[in-house]
């Protein structure tokens, strides 16, 4: 099946429990993905896709449904390991273009430090892709004013979840961008 998503919509979620797979379970709970057969895809957003809230998506969900997702997943079992997952977005302000989503996984970053990763290398694929001329070397923030500046990109954000190790359990975080036709 192929297809081009007209709609995404963001979620994310931590699980914590003694077995591996639970803890992902659990965190595809919290995200209210769980009833889906979800399949990885890279990292594209789609031209003249609608951005929907959490909700408004999820009410496009069946249960075992096989959808499109693009997640950044993380898990550790070690007590007091500080955990992150991010999604990245950048669009582009020509809605006919398409746009990057980018997947972040760190250890011991900060939700906010994950954050701005993730949202600084979609936006840099963007820019590369659209020919935006910048120093890769120059800070998010400087970097992040010249694309925008550019009037190639018009946003950029990101949606995150971290969490930390607990003694016994393990713990998952996930983070997603879910495509729909």
């Amino acid at each position: 099946m192929s297809f081009v998503p007209e709609k995404v919509f963001f979620t994310k979620g931590v699980g914590k429990h003694k077995e591996y797979l639970s803890s992902f379970e659990l965190a595809l709970r919290d995200a209210k993905i769980e009833k889906c057969n979800l399949v990885t895809v890279s990292s594209i957003f789609p031209p003249k896709c609608k951005r929907l809230n959490v909700e408004e998506g999820l009410k496009l969900l069946s249960p075992g449904e096989i959808t499109f997702a693009v997640m950044a997943r993380n898990s550790t079992n070690e007590h007091g390991r500080l955990i992150a997952s991010s999604i990245g977005v950048a669009l582009p302000a020509d809605e006919s273009l398409y746009g990057y989503l980018s997947e972040h996984h760190p250890y011991g970053q900060t939700s906010e430090q994950s954050g701005e990763y993730a949202e600084d290398l979609a936006a840099t694929m963007l820019a590369t892709t659209l020919g935006i001329e910048f120093d890769p070397n120059k800070d998010w923030d400087e970097r992040e004013g010249i694309y925008k500046m550019s009037g190639k990109i018009i946003n950029s954000f990101n949606i995150t979840q971290s969490a930390e190790g607990e003694n016994g359990l393990w713990t998952t975080v996930i983070a997603c961008a879910v495509l729909l036709p």
